[in-house]
């Protein structure tokens, strides 16, 4: 897109404040909740990633769109983010890999973006306000005051059932592994599929998949209102429960799915950020609504038994209340920023879960190593049935 020709843009907050910048993206309005994510690289990643369904992303980054877009980077087959917000995208490409510039990709997927912003100031908005509705549209018509207006009778991320809007239609079979040229397969090295496990799709992202392929597991991924008699006819060794949009307390049906395989029938389980979220309201505990949430691939988090660090990927708004678990479950993992919950372990039953990514996508691999273990962990199971 033209610098010279791109309309003039606004963003209204539902506290009265409006941002000035520029179009970059599709025309028109996208109504959302802001966050900001801080991570330097990565941002066709993070437009992909369906957990950002409903959001309105800013990136910290002074600059994007360097390297352009690359089909394989891809985490979803759609966008499901509201709108962009950046400091500055480049016109410039360098990238063998690419095959388009970020501005065209943005306006073929309908995705309002904005440049120009004074992203600094916005951030701290956030950062000391709250995560909160915003509006980001191309119109010229109405006063700033009215664009307030739509804002504040719009709907926040609180109580919205976000997963059934982003999950897969079908079961299907996933067998992609570590197949790019980049990919850390030093660090996760292919193994055989010798254990068929179920991933629950509740907005989940192609290199977790990649991962658990990776890691050796056989998986069947299913739709996110699929029932545990059907996730059960398919006779899986463990169950997986993948990342996802929005508030985890608006997905009961979910939380009573996965409650009858836990509890009642004892499948071996793991959960990743709203996976884990689920799971802790499976055990009895609470979620709560974050002030600005964590977004970013430089979260600090450590493990209690071990004492080890890991810098971590993370993109939730929603967190584990720590005073609502039950003397049952164990506190496994700490985030060393503001000590909020990053993993949970049930003490007698095999179910496990982390609020962070380790598959990254973007981000640091230091807690790639959660596939294997996961992995180890069901073939132990197994090896102890067989006997």
């Amino acid at each position: 897109m033209n610098k010279n020709t791109a309309k003039n843009a606004r963003i209204a907050l539902e506290d009265g404040t409006v941002y000035r910048g520029r179009s970059f993206g599709a025309e028109g309005s996208a109504f959302g909740e802001i966050v900001f994510n801080t991570s330097l690289t990565g941002y066709q990643e993070i437009l992909t990633d369906p957990s950002y369904a409903g959001q309105v992303v800013v990136l910290t980054a002074s600059q994007i769109g360097n390297y352009g877009i690359c089909p394989e980077d891809d985490e979803a087959e759609r966008t499901a983010l509201q709108g962009l917000v950046v400091r500055e995208h480049s016109r410039v490409t360098s990238n063998f890999r690419s095959v388009q510039d970020l501005s065209d990709w943005l306006v073929e997927r309908g995705i309002v973006a904005i440049d120009e912003v004074d992203t600094r100031a916005l951030t701290r908005k956030i950062r000391e306000h709250g995560e909160m509705r915003v509006l980001v549209t191309t119109e010229e018509s109405g006063s700033d005051a009215e664009l307030v207006e739509r804002v504040v009778a719009s709907p926040g991320l609180r109580g919205r059932d976000l997963i059934s809007e982003v999950t897969r239609p079908d079961t299907v079979a996933w067998t992609a592994g570590y197949e790019s040229d980049f990919a850390p397969v030093d660090l996760l090295p292919a193994h055989k599929a010798t254990l068929r496990i179920v991933a629950i799709d509740c907005g989940i992202k192609r290199n977790i998949l990649r991962s658990l392929v990776q890691a050796g597991f056989e998986v069947h991924v299913v739709p996110a209102r699929t029932s545990a008699a059907e996730i059960l006819e398919l006779e899986p060794r463990g169950l997986f429960l993948s990342n996802g949009p929005g508030d985890p307390a608006a997905a009961p049906w979910l939380v009573d799915t996965v409650r009858s395989l836990v509890i009642d029938r004892e499948l071996p389980t793991f959960g990743i950020c709203l996976g884990h979220q689920v799971l802790a309201q499976v055990f009895g505990g609470t979620t709560y609504k974050m002030q600005f949430g964590h977004h970013g691939g430089n979260h600090p988090v450590r493990d209690v038994a071990t004492g080890k660090i890991a810098i971590t990927s993370q993109n939730h708004s929603f967190a584990v209340d720590a005073a609502s678990l039950p003397d049952s479950v164990e506190i496994s993992h700490v985030n060393l920023n503001d000590g909020t919950v990053e993993g949970i372990r049930h003490r007698h039953l095999p179910a496990w879960s982390i609020q962070h990514h380790p598959e990254a996508a973007p981000g640091p691999h230091d807690a790639l190593d959660r596939f294997s273990v996961w992995h180890d962990f069901l073939l132990g199971e197994s090896c102890q049935t067989s006997r």
